[in-house]
């Protein structure tokens, strides 16, 4: 049998113990620099600590949460808005040029059905993956296990439940594909930024 730690990432029943602790206590502790910081500069520097594994060009709003900020993975251009947060007792995979609305949340902590279990402690994780070039409006909540494909946009208020595919627009709790993004809604909005642009 591995460590608790071990057990955690690869999604198996695990509990909490010390090293795990004093982990997320750590955690915490860089959290509250970041939360408290009042500058980019200042923000940009702990969140580097809190997120070692990132790309270029991340922009986090405070406040923000997660349990130990190792097991999140951002590509580059990532954007969240204010009260993010991210259950990451699991690996949170995030692909390059992503949005994430206000108070979105990616939870990758489960808990077993059997009460019996459940109150002994245990708990376990699956890993949450989105792809590139993806929108998730406000208030939507993701939860273990899911995969969010490229090019999509997922509406605020959403439950995410299941997998959703690339190049979609979808909703709702529990969250559903309502349809496609077509080639005519991408002409339609390149027409209105050349517009904006010819305005200059």
């Amino acid at each position: 049998m591995g460590s608790q730690k071990e057990n955690m990432l690869a999604g198996k029943l695990y509990r909490v113990d010390q090293e795990l602790a004093n982990l997320m206590s750590d955690n915490k502790k860089k959290i509250a620099q970041f939360n408290q910081a009042t500058s980019d500069d200042e923000q940009n520097r702990f969140i580097q600590t809190i997120i070692p594994n990132s790309g270029d060009s991340i922009h986090i709003e405070a406040p923000f949460h997660c349990d130990y900020g190792d097991h999140i993975h951002l590509g580059n251009n990532f954007y969240a808005n204010y009260d993010c947060i991210m259950l990451d007792v699991n690996h949170i995979y995030i692909g390059n040029n992503v949005l994430l609305g206000p108070r979105v949340s990616l939870y990758t902590a489960g808990h077993p059905l059997s009460s019996a279990v459940r109150n002994s402690g245990l708990e376990f994780g699956k890993s949450i993956t989105i792809g590139d070039n993806v929108w998730v409006g406000g208030n939507t909540i993701i939860n273990p296990g899911v995969r969010i494909g490229c090019n999509t946009v997922i509406g605020s208020g959403s439950v995410v439940t299941k997998d959703i595919p690339d190049n979609v627009i979808a909703a709702g709790n529990p969250c559903r594909v309502i349809r496609k993004i077509t080639e005519q809604d991408e002409l339609n909005w390149q027409n209105q930024a050349r517009e904006i642009s010819q305005e200059k």
